[in-house]
Parts: structure tokens; C-alpha cells; sequence
């Protein structure tokens, strides 16, 4: 994963025709889509596990994140492909991931978005909704097979039911996981931990013992290192101290464990968690550094050159990050000399833990969709090109029999003439799918993804780490969802963002050693001067609601 980054009731899969369709529908900002006059280009007999083809064909504008290092061309052969097999073009707006959901949000707020806005997490949708600038694509899912059927078979309609906002409505659709495990975890030198650090630590103190041991045998290095502003490490430690940090943050709240929520930034688990980190950066254990070095989506950066000059042996990453470890190894310690294994995110004071199952990126669509003549013809294609098995595998690995082929077992060989550099796979080769041919892209191809597909592409290892954090990690309860109405979401707004800073600024403090942990209570205090009882209790009266009228 380049930047590795940045997740219905009565579901029925038969297939929709023109008639069926004709009822209107409130599109929740006041006005009504006539399906059978809105159906240009349409298929009448789309089902799931069909391919989509427009009966006409017609233009989609599309949002398209750009990476530093994988610039955007229209020569790509996903662009042309994706036409001839749908009869649909993209035509795409392009906003730099440096300050992609900046931009995205002015133009969103403007009235300039583009009908697709693809790469959406659950949660990004809560500051557009009250605008009426998206469409509540619930009003609509009915007429998306694809996305049906596997949300049924993969057991996910609770948490879809969970994107509800306070009109009962969800905005996003997400991608879907067969299997849901942490994407950004631990990757270490498997080598060292166990030759020098004693195995494969389980738990976080664990971990802290093992890095105790390495720091003694390399005492020029800080063992343990982050990359991504510490909000990858906090992400996806908090949980083993039953918090939320970093990316994983949200709203900020958690269950008390009487029914109630409460702010996690001031939670005995939370101190818990900065006092461990405090600890390690005390003891010369934690790279500092990379607690304050941003990450542009290009990579590792300095942290994989450390990890390279055996200053650092465990790091913040994907399974794309471990590959870049990897490469950057060979370079220095030599190939067949280390290992580097993901594992499964420590466990702590509140057990085996992880975080809660979840999607991955997805979409919201503009609300002016809901005017266009080719409105259920959109609906179909981004259907078919988010949740059908065949698209999936098609935006992943290019075109069958020709970029790659497939045996009777299921089993994907990329071509000999093709490489996926991001995955060291045929490295070397003259033409790289994700680079050269617009495959693999992170706008599309990481969002759904079958067990099986996920498996093609990444390392044995990977699979491993699939199964040790299915075996040995239990996923932590969804969030209780709590949707604020028009009036609450200005309120909270205000109150959260200055709360959120104070939090981000403070955690940081106190780890590095610029606060004293003794000031913590002073901590506290500054944020109930901010409004944070108000906060609170504007979620509880939220979650209080929602459970009454979806129990």
C-alpha cells in the first residue's frame, strides 16, 4: 500500500427493472428522483454478480487523489478499460494528497465537488450532511445488488446500520472487508526480537522488555519508531488501554461501561497509555523523531532508512510498509541476512484487545446527482466498481490473460512482463501495473476486498498476520453511534476542535517530556474549561436518541 492511509435492513438481491423503479423517492434534501425518467443508460436486468455496461454510454466526474510518487495520466490503461467495459468515462478533478481532504472540503462546501467523491472513511461524511450537499445514498442502496449481497454475506449490516445520521439516513458507502484486521500495526526485525529480544512480544510490556534488550545490544539506536506523527502508534495501541488516539480518535468517545459515553482523553486508560510512552521515550527506547516527522503518503521516509542502519527495529506500517523495510534492508544488511514480520497490535490492561471491526475507504456522492438523467446508471456503475468480485479483481490486477492469469484454484500470477513494484512482485520487469498502467490504485483497489483477493497481492507473511490476529485478538465492540442533528453538529464543532487540540498538543507534551505527568489533573481542568462536560453531554443526548428510535 503506497500511502497505506488513509470503512440496511431487509436486504433482497433480485434485479430491478425500469417499472420497479418508477416509484419516487425523497432524496432528503427536499426534492424527489423519478427513477424511471432518471434511468438513461440503465440496465433493466443488473444483478449482483453481473457485469455492468451502460445501454448508452455517458461522462462521471470523479474526485482523484494524486500521490507524490504516482502521478496521474490518462493514458493509463485503467481509464480505458473501465470505459470499454461499462461505456462510462471518467472524468476526473485532481487535489494533492498533501492536502487532499482540505481541498476536498472546499469544493465539497463550494458547490464544486465532483459527482464521486472516493476515498471517504465512515465519520468524514458528519460536516457535509447537514448542508444538503450529499445525497443520502440509504434512500437508494436497494438498487445496488452488489453491495447487498455482501453486506449480508460478510455479517455487516450492524455496522452499517451504525452510519446512520439523525434523520436515520447514511451518506457514504463504505468499502467492505471480508476480514477486518488493523491495517497499520507493528512491523519488526523478526530476527533481532528473537535472537536479542527474547521472541515475539504478545503484550505491550512485553514489547518494552524486548526493546530493554535490543537497546543494549545497539545502544546507538532508539528501538521502537512511529513515522506518521504518532497518530499511527497511539491508533492502534489505545486499545489494549481501552482508549481511542490518533487516526482512530473520531469524536472522541467511549463507553464507561455503564451504558453512558464518555471523553477518552481523560480516562484513567488514557493516562495509562501516555505514562507507557513517556516511559519508553525516558529510556531512550522511543525515536522521537518520528513522533514529529509528517508522513506525505510516499512511504516510510526516514524511519525505513533507520530501520535499514539498524538504528530502529520496530516501526509503525502496512504490509506495504514491511515491503519497504524489506527492500531498504537488502540494501545494507544484505538479503536472506534479517527477517521482518507484522504482528498482531500488543495486548495490555484491557486484554487481547483490537480495534473494532471496520470498513475501508469508500464514496459519497454530490447531491446534485439526484438531477441527473443518468442518475440510476450511477448508481449501477459505482455498484459494480466498489462491491462486484470480477471489478475488484480487475482493479487490483489489471486485465485476466493479460496482465495476469488465473488457475483453477483461484490462484493470481502477475505475467512475467509485468511487475507491482509496491508489492515486490516481478520486480524488474518493464511495465508496472500500478504505475504505467493506472492498476492498484489507492483511489479504487484497496476500498472492498474479499479474503482471497486481499491474499493475492500481499506476502505469506501478511497471511500469517491475518491469521495470528484472527486467532489470538478479540475486536473490540463498535463505537456506540451517537448522530448529532443540524443544531447539535455547530455545537459540537465548536467544542471539539479546540478539545481535540488541547489533546493532540497535550499527548504529545507528555510523552516527550516537555509536560510532566504530574500536571496531568491541570490537563484535565483545561479541557472542562473548554466546554468538555457540554461536549459530553451533547453526545450522551445524541446516543440517548438514537437508541430510542433504532431500538
Amino acid at each position: 500500500m503506497r500511502a497505506t492511509r488513509r470503512g440496511v435492513l431487509g436486504y433482497s438481491i433480485a434485479a430491478s427493472s425500469a417499472l420497479a423503479l418508477a416509484a419516487c423517492s425523497d432524496d432528503g434534501n427536499g426534492g424527489e428522483v423519478d427513477l424511471e425518467a432518471q434511468s438513461k443508460g440503465a440496465m433493466e436486468d443488473y444483478t449482483a454478480d453481473s457485469q455492468f455496461t451502460a445501454t448508452e454510454p455517458f461522462t462521471l466526474s470523479l474526485l482523484w487523489t494524486e500521490w507524490p510518487d504516482l502521478p496521474i495520466t490518462d493514458t493509463w490503461q485503467f481509464f480505458t478499460e473501465i470505459e470499454n467495459r461499462t461505456k462510462v468515462k471518467l472524468e476526473i478533478t485532481t487535489i494533492p494528497f498533501s492536502d487532499a481532504t482540505e481541498k476536498r472540503s472546499l469544493l465539497i462546501s463550494a458547490g464544486d465537488a465532483p459527482t464521486v467523491i472516493p476515498l471517504v472513511y465512515t465519520g468524514e461524511e458528519n460536516s457535509f450532511v447537514s448542508s444538503g450537499a450529499l445525497l443520502p445514498i440509504s434512500d437508494y442502496v436497494e438498487h445496488m445488488p452488489h453491495f447487498q449481497k455482501y453486506v449480508e454475506e460478510w455479517d455487516l449490516g450492524g455496522m452499517i446500520d451504525n452510519l446512520k445520521q439523525a434523520d436515520g439516513k447514511y451518506y457514504m458507502l463504505p468499502g467492505l472487508q471480508e476480514v477486518s484486521v488493523p491495517v497499520f500495526t507493528l512491523i519488526i526485525r523478526k530476527d533481532v526480537f528473537e535472537t536479542v529480544g527474547g521472541g515475539i512480544p504478545q503484550t505491550w510490556d512485553e514489547m518494552r522488555e524486548a526493546l530493554v534488550k535490543i537497546k543494549a545490544e545497539y545502544p546507538d539506536s532508539m528501538p521502537l519508531a512511529d513515522g506518521f506523527e504518532a497518530w499511527s502508534l497511539l491508533n492502534y495501541a489505545s486499545h489494549a488501554w481501552g482508549a481511542r488516539a490518533g487516526w482512530g480518535f473520531g469524536d472522541g468517545m467511549v463507553d464507561d461501561g455503564s451504558g453512558k459515553l464518555e471523553y477518552t482523553a481523560v480516562t484513567e486508560g488514557y493516562k495509562q497509555m501516555v505514562e507507557y510512552f513517556r516511559g519508553l521515550v525516558a529510556d531512550g527506547l522511543l525515536d522521537t523523531e518520528s513522533l514529529t516527522a509528517a508522513n506525505d503518503g510516499s512511504g516510510g521516509g526516514s524511519v525505513a532508512e533507520k530501520f535499514a542502519n539498524e538504528l530502529v527495529f520496530a516501526a509503525s506500517g502496512s504490509s506495504g510498509t514491511a515491503i519497504e523495510f524489506a527492500q531498504a534492508l537488502n540494501a545494507t544488511v544484505g538479503e536472506g541476512n534479517y527477517e521482518v514480520l507484522q504482528i498482531a497490535p500488543p495486548g495490555g490492561p484491557a486484554g487481547m484487545v483490537c480495534e473494532p471491526r471496520n470498513f475501508w475507504n469508500g464514496f459519497m456522492l454530490n447531491a446534485e446527482v439526484a438531477e441527473s438523467e443518468h442518475f440510476l446508471a450511477t448508481l449501477q456503475f459505482l455498484d459494480w466498481i466498489y462491491y462486484n468480485p470480477e471489478a475488484r479483481e480487475l482493479l487490483r490486477w489489471g486485465i485476466l490473460d493479460q496482465t495476469y492469469t488465473k488457475d483453477a484454484s483461484g490462484k493470481i500470477t502477475l505475467k512475467p512482463e509485468y511487475s507491482l513494484n509496491a508489492y515486490n512482485i516481478n520486480p524488474g520487469a518493464p511495465t508496472d501495473i500500478q504505475e504505467d498502467l493506472g492498476w492498484s490504485n489507492s483511489v479504487f483497489a484497496d476500498s472492498t476486498e474479499s479474503r482471497a483477493l486481499k491474499e493475492s497481492y500481499n506476502t505469506p507473511t501478511f497471511v500469517e498476520y491475518i491469521d495470528s490476529v484472527l486467532s489470538s485478538r478479540t475486536p473490540r465492540d463498535p463505537y456506540p453511534p451517537a448522530p448529532l442533528n443540524e443544531m447539535e453538529l455547530e455545537q459540537a464543532s465548536l467544542l471539539a476542535t479546540p478539545l481535540k487540540d488541547t489533546v493532540d498538543t497535550n499527548t504529545l507534551r507528555f510523552i516527550m517530556g516537555e509536560r510532566d505527568i504530574a500536571e496531568w489533573d491541570d490537563y484535565v481542568a483545561e479541557l472542562e474549561a473548554q466546554g468538555l462536560q457540554q461536549y459530553v453531554d451533547l453526545i450522551n443526548t445524541a446516543r440517548t436518541r438514537f437508541e430510542e428510535e433504532n431500538s
